[in-house]
């Protein structure tokens, strides 16, 4: 059976948008992920800000590093995210995902998103389907 921090490992091989991103994995235990990433000038939108797309996409990688880590494929049933502070070019992002329920077909997380200055910039809730599969 593989370790949380082998399929994490895995999942992160495979990856593509978070390698893009440049999400870099900090911590990985049962049930949690804490990731960060380097906000870039491409990530703007028309607001001058960062797009909102960017603090989801991290919060949704978190969620994924968390509920799947077990080695049971799980797939995203639900999620929302409320944005507290804007996001700039230059910010460094960490998302930390807390297992909330884990369930047999179903899991629960709370993630949250803070900036450089330990400011919560959003927070994410997912619900996670588990299938009967293993991901490794």
């Amino acid at each position: 059976m593989p370790t949380s921090q082998q399929v994490v490992t895995h999942m992160m091989k495979n990856d593509l948008f978070s390698q893009w991103l440049g999400i870099e994995v900090v911590e990985i235990k049962d049930g949690y992920s804490k990731i960060k990433m380097t906000v870039r000038k491409e990530m703007v939108n028309g607001f001058g800000i960062v797009h909102g797309g960017i603090a989801f996409s991290l919060s949704d990688s978190a969620f994924a590093f968390a509920c799947n880590n077990r080695n049971v494929l799980s797939v995203a049933l639900d999620t929302s995210i409320n944005f507290t502070k804007p996001v700039h070019v230059g910010d460094e992002l960490t998302a930390e995902a807390l297992e909330i329920h884990n369930g047999k077909s179903t899991g629960l997380y709370h993630i949250s998103v803070t900036n450089q200055h330990g400011h919560v910039v959003a927070l994410f809730k997912g619900t996670c389907f588990r299938t009967n599969k293993p991901l490794v």
